[in-house]
């Protein structure tokens, strides 16, 4: 009994010229028929999302993003393959992901169009709101499902982490799309998803009622970017509306500063 959640977060590398620079964790969406991976501006580019400046000590910039993806199932069997994805056009300094129409890369969330994953067991998350809402505010639990300090269940299986809502996710924090929560999170978990998670059993409904279920429901709330600061467990989601807006615009992301 393996949980949905576990196998939707991918394992990601980020590559320069064949050399690793770094690992985080992406999610799977559709818009428009197609598949996209999401997870933030500073796994993809490498850069602040504040200044710009590369993040890795040698000044180094992925170029790819080495993604282990799902293969179909075999009877008793998961296997994973890692597959590459162009993040940078190298000769035409040209990115190739998607960012936030109005904020850019201030919105560390970006959306990079799958070009190698046929053949894979792609498992999006809904953007449409199909599941059962589960009631979710100020200090209610939620996970953070990724690969902190490149670690993994086993395979490429995500590791659950526990986090708590810490502000109201009604309110844009500091005017951009995203909110807190309270979580022990580590590097390598940028780019998670931050999911309301009920098993089954009696759960708790955002309209206030109380309903039973048979089996998991998950409800995608935003994804992780990090802390706040390095002394803080306090850290950022970027809500779900940044996600929808990316994909609606489908604004070319900026290579450089």
């Amino acid at each position: 009994m393996i949980s949905q959640p576990s196998v939707q977060s991918l394992f990601l590398e980020a590559m320069a010229n064949g050399e690793v620079l770094g690992t985080g964790t992406g999610f799977v969406v559709e818009h428009g028929n197609r598949p996209y991976l999401i997870t933030n501006y500073h796994v993809v580019a490498g850069r602040s999302p504040i200044d710009g400046q590369p993040r890795h000590r040698s000044g180094a910039v992925p170029d790819k993003l080495r993604v282990s993806y799902l293969l179909p199932p075999m009877p008793g069997r998961l296997f994973w393959e890692e597959r590459y994805e162009t993040v940078l056009d190298v000769e035409e300094d040209r990115a190739l992901w998607l960012e936030h129409p109005t904020h850019g890369r201030l919105v560390d969330v970006v959306a990079v169009p799958l070009a190698n994953s046929a053949g894979t067991e792609l498992r999006p998350y809904d953007l449409l709101g199909g599941a059962p809402e589960i009631m979710v505010g100020p200090s209610d639990g939620v996970s953070i499902v990724g690969f902190p300090f490149g670690i993994t269940g086993g395979g490429r299986f995500a590791i659950w982490t526990r986090g708590f809502i810490a502000s109201e996710r009604d309110v844009d924090f500091h005017d951009l799309p995203r909110f807190l929560i309270d979580a022990r999170t580590r590097p390598g978990q940028s780019g998670s998803p931050v999911i309301a998670y009920s098993a089954g059993g009696m759960t708790s409904m955002a309209d206030r009622s109380t309903a039973i279920f048979d089996g998991p429901v998950t409800n995608l709330l935003g994804i992780y970017s990090g802390r706040i600061n390095e002394q803080s467990d306090l850290g950022i989601v970027w809500k779900v509306r940044a996600i929808k807006e990316i994909l609606a615009a489908q604004k070319p992301g900026v290579a450089g500063l």
